[in-house]
Protein backbone atom coordinates (compact mmCIF):
# COMPACT_ATOMS: atom_id res chain seq x y z
CA UNK A 1 0.00 0.00 0.00
CA UNK A 2 0.84 3.72 -0.53
CA UNK A 3 -0.16 4.35 2.87
CA UNK A 4 2.33 4.61 5.95
CA UNK A 5 4.89 3.46 3.86
CA UNK A 6 7.76 5.20 6.07
CA UNK A 7 10.77 4.12 3.88
CA UNK A 8 9.26 5.57 0.78
CA UNK A 9 11.10 8.55 -0.11
CA UNK A 10 9.45 11.97 -1.74
CA UNK A 11 11.41 14.96 -2.69
CA UNK A 12 9.61 18.43 -3.32
CA UNK A 13 11.26 20.75 -5.85
CA UNK A 14 10.34 23.83 -4.41
CA UNK A 15 9.99 22.52 -0.74
CA UNK A 16 10.18 26.00 0.96
CA UNK A 17 7.35 28.04 -0.07
CA UNK A 18 3.77 27.54 -1.47
CA UNK A 19 2.35 24.90 -1.92
CA UNK A 20 5.44 22.79 -1.84
CA UNK A 21 5.77 23.76 2.15
CA UNK A 22 2.27 22.76 2.34
CA UNK A 23 2.84 19.22 1.27
CA UNK A 24 5.66 18.67 3.47
CA UNK A 25 3.03 18.86 6.82
CA UNK A 26 1.04 16.28 4.68
CA UNK A 27 3.93 13.96 3.81
CA UNK A 28 6.28 14.35 6.66
CA UNK A 29 4.63 11.88 9.27
CA UNK A 30 4.21 8.84 6.55
CA UNK A 31 7.16 9.31 4.14
CA UNK A 32 10.93 10.13 4.38
CA UNK A 33 10.79 13.61 2.51
CA UNK A 34 13.41 15.67 1.01
CA UNK A 35 13.43 19.31 -0.31
CA UNK A 36 15.02 21.96 -2.38
CA UNK A 37 14.65 25.49 -2.84
CA UNK A 38 16.22 27.93 -5.36
CA UNK A 39 16.82 29.98 -2.23
CA UNK A 40 19.49 27.16 0.08
CA UNK A 41 19.81 29.17 3.31
CA UNK A 42 15.69 29.40 3.68
CA UNK A 43 15.57 25.71 1.91
CA UNK A 44 17.41 24.54 4.86
CA UNK A 45 15.89 26.83 7.11
CA UNK A 46 12.49 25.45 6.60
CA UNK A 47 13.35 21.78 6.47
CA UNK A 48 15.47 22.02 9.93
CA UNK A 49 11.95 23.75 11.34
CA UNK A 50 9.66 21.06 9.95
CA UNK A 51 11.99 18.19 10.35
CA UNK A 52 12.69 17.11 7.30
CA UNK A 53 16.29 16.87 5.06
CA UNK A 54 17.41 19.57 2.42
CA UNK A 55 19.78 18.77 -0.54
CA UNK A 56 21.11 21.48 -3.17
CA UNK A 57 20.62 19.72 -6.40
CA UNK A 58 17.81 18.99 -7.73
CA UNK A 59 19.03 16.70 -10.39
CA UNK A 60 20.78 14.60 -7.18
CA UNK A 61 16.90 14.84 -5.95
CA UNK A 62 15.41 13.09 -8.31
CA UNK A 63 18.17 10.55 -8.47
CA UNK A 64 17.63 9.70 -4.55
CA UNK A 65 13.75 9.65 -4.53
CA UNK A 66 10.59 6.98 -5.32
CA UNK A 67 7.79 9.84 -6.04
CA UNK A 68 9.75 13.63 -7.29
CA UNK A 69 6.85 16.42 -6.76
CA UNK A 70 7.57 19.49 -8.93
CA UNK A 71 6.13 22.49 -7.23
CA UNK A 72 8.01 25.62 -8.47
CA UNK A 73 5.93 28.70 -10.42
CA UNK A 74 4.05 27.27 -13.71
CA UNK A 75 6.68 29.20 -15.76
CA UNK A 76 9.49 27.29 -14.59
CA UNK A 77 7.37 24.15 -14.37
CA UNK A 78 8.34 22.75 -17.76
CA UNK A 79 12.11 23.77 -17.94
CA UNK A 80 12.23 21.97 -14.08
CA UNK A 81 11.04 18.72 -15.91
CA UNK A 82 13.38 18.33 -18.34
CA UNK A 83 16.62 19.43 -16.38
CA UNK A 84 15.69 16.40 -13.71
CA UNK A 85 14.04 14.23 -16.14
CA UNK A 86 17.08 12.52 -17.02
CA UNK A 87 18.26 11.71 -13.51
CA UNK A 88 15.15 9.98 -12.28
CA UNK A 89 15.62 6.41 -10.62
CA UNK A 90 13.91 3.36 -12.46
CA UNK A 91 10.31 2.93 -11.60
CA UNK A 92 10.02 6.30 -9.82
CA UNK A 93 7.15 8.42 -9.86
CA UNK A 94 7.06 12.31 -11.30
CA UNK A 95 4.15 14.26 -10.01
CA UNK A 96 4.04 17.99 -10.80
CA UNK A 97 1.09 20.40 -9.15
CA UNK A 98 0.75 23.22 -11.49
CA UNK A 99 -2.98 24.97 -11.90
CA UNK A 100 -1.78 24.22 -15.61
CA UNK A 101 -1.56 20.59 -17.08
CA UNK A 102 -0.97 20.55 -20.97
CA UNK A 103 2.85 22.21 -20.91
CA UNK A 104 3.76 20.37 -17.56
CA UNK A 105 2.68 16.80 -19.53
CA UNK A 106 3.82 17.99 -22.54
CA UNK A 107 7.35 18.25 -20.63
CA UNK A 108 7.34 14.81 -19.00
CA UNK A 109 5.98 13.18 -22.57
CA UNK A 110 9.17 14.47 -23.97
CA UNK A 111 11.67 14.07 -21.12
CA UNK A 112 11.25 11.77 -19.20
CA UNK A 113 12.96 8.17 -19.62
CA UNK A 114 10.03 5.31 -20.77
CA UNK A 115 10.64 3.47 -16.99
CA UNK A 116 9.62 6.48 -15.84
CA UNK A 117 5.90 6.80 -14.63
CA UNK A 118 4.05 10.35 -13.94
CA UNK A 119 0.83 12.21 -12.72
CA UNK A 120 0.15 15.79 -13.91
CA UNK A 121 -2.37 16.71 -10.86
CA UNK A 122 -3.44 20.22 -9.86
CA UNK A 123 -4.64 20.16 -5.83
CA UNK A 124 -7.30 22.48 -6.54
CA UNK A 125 -6.82 24.48 -3.32
CA UNK A 126 -3.84 27.32 -1.88
CA UNK A 127 -0.95 26.65 0.54
CA UNK A 128 -3.13 27.80 3.26
CA UNK A 129 -5.39 25.25 3.31
CA UNK A 130 -4.81 23.46 6.43
CA UNK A 131 -6.59 20.04 5.92
CA UNK A 132 -7.00 17.35 2.72
CA UNK A 133 -10.33 16.02 3.56
CA UNK A 134 -12.89 17.23 1.21
CA UNK A 135 -10.52 19.40 -0.96
CA UNK A 136 -10.20 18.29 -4.75
CA UNK A 137 -7.33 17.19 -6.53
CA UNK A 138 -7.48 16.29 -10.75
CA UNK A 139 -5.80 14.27 -12.06
CA UNK A 140 -4.46 14.08 -15.62
CA UNK A 141 -2.80 11.15 -16.57
CA UNK A 142 -2.26 10.00 -20.44
CA UNK A 143 -1.35 6.34 -18.82
CA UNK A 144 -1.66 4.69 -15.98
CA UNK A 145 1.39 2.32 -14.71
CA UNK A 146 1.70 0.82 -11.15
CA UNK A 147 1.85 4.15 -8.88
CA UNK A 148 -1.34 5.46 -10.58
CA UNK A 149 -3.53 3.24 -8.47
CA UNK A 150 -1.01 3.81 -5.05
CA UNK A 151 -1.50 7.73 -5.28
CA UNK A 152 -5.04 7.36 -5.96
CA UNK A 153 -5.58 5.34 -3.57
CA UNK A 154 -3.48 7.52 -0.96
CA UNK A 155 -5.52 10.68 -1.98
CA UNK A 156 -8.99 9.02 -1.56
CA UNK A 157 -7.93 7.82 1.90
CA UNK A 158 -7.54 11.31 2.81
CA UNK A 159 -10.85 11.72 1.69
CA UNK A 160 -10.04 14.03 -1.12
CA UNK A 161 -12.13 14.42 -4.29
CA UNK A 162 -10.06 13.40 -6.94
CA UNK A 163 -11.35 14.27 -10.09
CA UNK A 164 -9.76 11.98 -13.25
CA UNK A 165 -10.22 14.21 -16.85
CA UNK A 166 -7.28 15.01 -20.05
CA UNK A 167 -5.00 17.78 -19.54
CA UNK A 168 -6.87 19.97 -22.20
CA UNK A 169 -10.41 19.14 -20.38
CA UNK A 170 -8.83 20.44 -17.41
CA UNK A 171 -7.07 23.67 -19.01
CA UNK A 172 -10.49 24.71 -20.69
CA UNK A 173 -12.01 24.27 -17.12
CA UNK A 174 -9.73 26.04 -15.15
CA UNK A 175 -9.89 28.73 -17.83
CA UNK A 176 -13.47 29.81 -16.55
CA UNK A 177 -12.50 28.76 -13.00
CA UNK A 178 -9.50 30.96 -12.60
CA UNK A 179 -8.41 32.74 -15.65
CA UNK A 180 -11.90 34.73 -16.19
CA UNK A 181 -12.20 34.58 -11.94
CA UNK A 182 -9.14 36.25 -11.65
CA UNK A 183 -9.11 38.65 -14.83
CA UNK A 184 -12.92 40.10 -13.90
CA UNK A 185 -11.20 40.55 -9.69
CA UNK A 186 -8.48 42.02 -10.86
CA UNK A 187 -10.47 44.70 -13.24
CA UNK A 188 -12.80 45.24 -10.82
CA UNK A 189 -10.19 46.20 -8.09
CA UNK A 190 -8.26 48.11 -10.98
CA UNK A 191 -11.30 50.17 -11.24
CA UNK A 192 -11.35 51.19 -7.70
CA UNK A 193 -8.22 52.12 -7.80
CA UNK A 194 -8.63 54.21 -10.93
CA UNK A 195 -11.97 55.77 -9.35
CA UNK A 196 -9.53 56.68 -6.01
CA UNK A 197 -11.92 54.32 -4.49
CA UNK A 198 -11.29 54.61 -0.47
CA UNK A 199 -12.20 51.09 0.52
CA UNK A 200 -12.54 51.63 4.36
CA UNK A 201 -14.92 54.66 3.85
CA UNK A 202 -17.35 52.26 1.42
CA UNK A 203 -17.37 49.56 4.16
CA UNK A 204 -20.14 52.24 6.17
CA UNK A 205 -22.42 51.49 3.16
CA UNK A 206 -21.51 48.33 2.61
CA UNK A 207 -23.88 45.12 2.16
CA UNK A 208 -23.02 41.51 3.18
CA UNK A 209 -23.40 40.78 -0.58
CA UNK A 210 -20.84 43.68 -1.18
CA UNK A 211 -18.50 42.40 1.46
CA UNK A 212 -17.98 38.93 0.43
CA UNK A 213 -17.38 40.08 -2.73
CA UNK A 214 -14.34 42.61 -1.44
CA UNK A 215 -13.51 40.00 0.41
CA UNK A 216 -13.08 37.22 -2.66
CA UNK A 217 -11.36 40.41 -4.70
CA UNK A 218 -9.08 40.99 -1.83
CA UNK A 219 -8.32 36.79 -1.72
CA UNK A 220 -6.90 37.43 -5.37
CA UNK A 221 -5.52 40.24 -6.24
CA UNK A 222 -3.33 39.53 -2.88
CA UNK A 223 -1.74 36.59 -4.47
CA UNK A 224 1.29 36.29 -5.96
CA UNK A 225 0.76 38.95 -9.11
CA UNK A 226 3.57 36.95 -11.13
CA UNK A 227 1.49 33.68 -10.39
CA UNK A 228 -1.57 35.63 -11.50
CA UNK A 229 0.33 36.54 -14.80
CA UNK A 230 1.14 33.02 -15.28
CA UNK A 231 -2.17 31.39 -14.89
CA UNK A 232 -3.35 34.10 -17.89
CA UNK A 233 -0.64 33.56 -20.28
CA UNK A 234 0.27 29.99 -20.25
CA UNK A 235 -3.62 28.77 -20.07
CA UNK A 236 -3.93 28.07 -23.85
CA UNK A 237 -7.58 29.23 -23.69
CA UNK A 238 -6.79 32.65 -22.40
CA UNK A 239 -7.26 34.69 -25.22
CA UNK A 240 -10.71 33.34 -26.04
CA UNK A 241 -11.57 34.16 -22.47
CA UNK A 242 -10.45 37.59 -22.05
CA UNK A 243 -12.20 38.17 -25.45
CA UNK A 244 -16.08 36.83 -24.31
CA UNK A 245 -15.45 39.01 -20.96
CA UNK A 246 -14.89 42.11 -22.87
CA UNK A 247 -17.18 41.78 -25.42
CA UNK A 248 -19.57 40.85 -22.33
CA UNK A 249 -18.83 44.58 -20.43
CA UNK A 250 -19.11 45.86 -23.70
CA UNK A 251 -22.54 44.69 -25.05
CA UNK A 252 -23.54 45.46 -21.56
CA UNK A 253 -22.53 48.98 -21.00
CA UNK A 254 -23.89 49.83 -24.41
CA UNK A 255 -26.88 48.41 -23.21
CA UNK A 256 -26.91 51.01 -20.59
CA UNK A 257 -25.64 54.02 -22.46
CA UNK A 258 -27.87 53.32 -25.48
CA UNK A 259 -31.14 53.36 -22.64
CA UNK A 260 -31.90 49.98 -23.94
CA UNK A 261 -33.91 48.42 -21.29
CA UNK A 262 -35.00 45.55 -23.15
CA UNK A 263 -31.58 44.06 -24.60
CA UNK A 264 -30.36 44.95 -20.64
CA UNK A 265 -33.15 42.56 -19.56
CA UNK A 266 -31.97 39.97 -21.95
CA UNK A 267 -28.70 40.05 -21.14
CA UNK A 268 -29.38 39.50 -17.44
CA UNK A 269 -32.27 37.11 -17.80
CA UNK A 270 -29.87 34.69 -19.75
CA UNK A 271 -26.87 35.04 -17.73
CA UNK A 272 -29.30 34.02 -14.75
CA UNK A 273 -30.36 31.27 -16.33
CA UNK A 274 -27.20 30.11 -16.94
CA UNK A 275 -25.91 30.59 -12.98
CA UNK A 276 -27.54 26.64 -12.61
CA UNK A 277 -29.15 25.82 -9.58
CA UNK A 278 -29.92 29.58 -8.20
CA UNK A 279 -31.65 28.26 -5.05
CA UNK A 280 -28.47 26.59 -4.13
CA UNK A 281 -26.65 30.13 -4.66
CA UNK A 282 -28.52 32.07 -2.78
CA UNK A 283 -28.51 29.27 -0.06
CA UNK A 284 -25.14 29.30 -0.16
CA UNK A 285 -24.50 32.77 0.03
CA UNK A 286 -26.78 33.71 2.84
CA UNK A 287 -25.38 30.88 4.62
CA UNK A 288 -21.86 32.75 3.99
CA UNK A 289 -23.40 35.83 5.71
CA UNK A 290 -25.58 34.29 8.63
CA UNK A 291 -22.07 32.86 9.57
CA UNK A 292 -20.45 35.85 9.13
CA UNK A 293 -22.94 38.10 11.20
CA UNK A 294 -23.21 35.26 13.38
CA UNK A 295 -19.70 35.41 14.42
CA UNK A 296 -19.82 38.90 14.65
CA UNK A 297 -23.37 38.76 17.30
CA UNK A 298 -21.30 36.03 19.20
CA UNK A 299 -18.07 38.63 19.83
CA UNK A 300 -19.94 41.29 20.49
CA UNK A 301 -22.09 39.65 22.95
CA UNK A 302 -18.77 37.96 24.65
CA UNK A 303 -17.12 41.54 25.44
CA UNK A 304 -16.13 41.40 29.09
CA UNK A 305 -16.16 37.58 29.49
CA UNK A 306 -13.36 34.70 28.65
CA UNK A 307 -13.38 33.68 24.90
CA UNK A 308 -11.56 31.25 23.28
CA UNK A 309 -10.97 32.55 19.54
CA UNK A 310 -8.95 29.89 17.05
CA UNK A 311 -6.58 31.28 14.15
CA UNK A 312 -8.36 29.28 11.22
CA UNK A 313 -4.84 29.00 9.59
CA UNK A 314 -2.28 28.76 12.28
CA UNK A 315 -4.69 26.42 14.57
CA UNK A 316 -3.81 28.33 17.53
CA UNK A 317 -6.44 29.28 20.24
CA UNK A 318 -6.13 32.34 22.00
CA UNK A 319 -7.86 33.02 25.14
CA UNK A 320 -8.95 35.89 27.52
CA UNK A 321 -11.23 38.63 28.60
CA UNK A 322 -12.48 40.07 25.03
CA UNK A 323 -12.17 43.82 25.95
CA UNK A 324 -13.46 44.94 22.33
CA UNK A 325 -14.43 44.17 19.12
CA UNK A 326 -13.66 47.58 17.10
CA UNK A 327 -14.24 46.98 13.09
CA UNK A 328 -12.40 44.30 11.87
CA UNK A 329 -10.36 43.44 15.02
CA UNK A 330 -10.79 41.30 18.14
CA UNK A 331 -8.83 42.76 21.14
CA UNK A 332 -8.22 40.66 24.35
CA UNK A 333 -6.88 41.32 27.99
CA UNK A 334 -3.41 40.33 27.22
CA UNK A 335 -2.89 42.81 24.76
CA UNK A 336 -3.60 40.08 21.60
CA UNK A 337 -5.20 41.48 18.50
CA UNK A 338 -6.92 39.66 15.59
CA UNK A 339 -8.59 39.95 12.66
CA UNK A 340 -12.09 39.05 12.98
CA UNK A 341 -11.95 37.51 9.64
CA UNK A 342 -9.20 34.94 10.33
CA UNK A 343 -10.99 33.85 13.68
CA UNK A 344 -13.21 31.19 15.00
CA UNK A 345 -15.25 31.87 18.15
CA UNK A 346 -14.95 28.00 20.34
CA UNK A 347 -18.11 27.33 22.15
CA UNK A 348 -18.38 26.73 25.85
CA UNK A 349 -17.60 23.19 25.37
CA UNK A 350 -14.57 23.72 23.02
CA UNK A 351 -12.91 26.16 24.86
CA UNK A 352 -13.56 23.63 28.51
CA UNK A 353 -11.86 20.84 26.19
CA UNK A 354 -8.81 22.94 25.21
CA UNK A 355 -8.23 23.76 29.16
CA UNK A 356 -8.66 20.31 29.33
CA UNK A 357 -5.91 19.06 27.15
CA UNK A 358 -3.78 21.71 27.74
CA UNK A 359 -3.94 24.03 31.00
CA UNK A 360 -2.08 23.15 33.94
CA UNK A 361 -4.21 21.20 36.04
CA UNK A 362 -4.79 22.50 39.98
CA UNK A 363 -5.18 19.61 42.40
CA UNK A 364 -5.86 20.07 46.01
CA UNK A 365 -6.44 17.81 49.29
CA UNK A 366 -9.31 19.67 50.93
CA UNK A 367 -10.65 18.34 54.29
CA UNK A 368 -13.82 19.60 56.16
CA UNK A 369 -15.34 18.45 59.69
CA UNK A 370 -19.64 17.80 59.00
CA UNK A 371 -22.62 16.38 60.86
CA UNK A 372 -22.52 12.66 61.18
CA UNK A 373 -25.73 12.30 59.14
CA UNK A 374 -24.31 13.50 56.10
CA UNK A 375 -24.07 11.68 52.82
CA UNK A 376 -20.76 11.91 51.23
CA UNK A 377 -21.48 10.82 47.72
CA UNK A 378 -24.27 13.94 47.05
CA UNK A 379 -21.36 16.28 48.42
CA UNK A 380 -19.11 14.21 45.55
CA UNK A 381 -21.82 14.80 42.86
CA UNK A 382 -22.34 18.35 43.53
CA UNK A 383 -18.67 19.67 43.51
CA UNK A 384 -18.58 17.39 40.07
CA UNK A 385 -20.77 19.84 38.94
CA UNK A 386 -18.53 23.08 39.69
CA UNK A 387 -17.62 24.94 36.63
CA UNK A 388 -14.20 23.77 35.66
CA UNK A 389 -13.52 21.29 38.34
CA UNK A 390 -12.53 17.79 36.68
CA UNK A 391 -12.81 15.19 39.11
CA UNK A 392 -13.14 15.12 42.26
CA UNK A 393 -12.86 11.92 44.92
CA UNK A 394 -13.71 10.98 48.63
CA UNK A 395 -10.09 9.69 49.66
CA UNK A 396 -10.69 9.67 54.06
CA UNK A 397 -13.15 9.90 56.66
CA UNK A 398 -12.43 10.22 59.90
CA UNK A 399 -13.84 10.29 63.30
CA UNK A 400 -11.58 10.41 66.93
CA UNK A 401 -9.42 12.83 68.61
CA UNK A 402 -9.74 16.23 67.51
CA UNK A 403 -13.20 15.59 65.94
CA UNK A 404 -16.40 16.34 68.12
CA UNK A 405 -18.68 12.92 68.68
CA UNK A 406 -21.87 13.19 66.09
CA UNK A 407 -19.37 14.70 63.38
CA UNK A 408 -17.00 13.66 60.87
CA UNK A 409 -13.76 14.40 58.66
CA UNK A 410 -14.25 13.64 55.17
CA UNK A 411 -11.23 14.43 52.60
CA UNK A 412 -11.66 15.49 49.52
CA UNK A 413 -9.05 15.11 46.08
CA UNK A 414 -10.16 18.00 43.94
CA UNK A 415 -9.02 18.88 40.53
CA UNK A 416 -9.59 21.61 38.30
CA UNK A 417 -8.80 23.75 35.33
CA UNK A 418 -8.35 27.05 37.62
CA UNK A 419 -7.89 28.24 41.47
CA UNK A 420 -10.97 29.64 40.99
CA UNK A 421 -12.37 26.80 40.99
CA UNK A 422 -11.17 25.19 43.37
CA UNK A 423 -12.63 28.57 45.88
CA UNK A 424 -15.71 27.48 44.60
CA UNK A 425 -15.80 24.06 45.91
CA UNK A 426 -14.76 25.47 48.94
CA UNK A 427 -17.37 27.82 48.89
CA UNK A 428 -19.70 24.74 48.14
CA UNK A 429 -18.69 22.69 51.03
CA UNK A 430 -19.26 25.15 53.56
CA UNK A 431 -22.65 26.01 51.96
CA UNK A 432 -23.50 21.69 52.90
CA UNK A 433 -23.18 23.26 57.01
CA UNK A 434 -18.84 21.88 57.34
CA UNK A 435 -15.98 23.63 58.66
CA UNK A 436 -12.85 23.62 56.74
CA UNK A 437 -9.89 22.29 58.46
Amino acid sequence: MFIKVINMKIGIIGGSDGLGKTLIYYFRDEFDVTITARDHNKGRKVADELNVNYIESNKQLASMCDMLVVSVPINNTPSVIREVAPFMRKGSVMVDVTSIKEEPLKAMEESLPENVEYIPTHPIFGPRTTELDNQIIALTPTKKGKWYPKVYDYLASKNMRIIETTAEHHDYMMSIVQVLTHFSFISTASAMEKLNVDINETEDYESPIYNLMIDMIARIVSQNPYLTYYIQTMNNNGPTIRKAFSDAVNELRDAIDNENDEKFVEIAIGATKNMGDIQNALGMSDKAITALSHEFTLLNESVGKEIALKHIYSGKVHIGILEKVDGKTATLDNGTKLRVANIEVLSDEELYQWKLENSKHEKHSISCVFKDNVTPNVIVETLEKIEYVIEVSLTDIYQGPQIDEGFKSLTFEVTALSKEAIENVKTVLTGFGGVLR
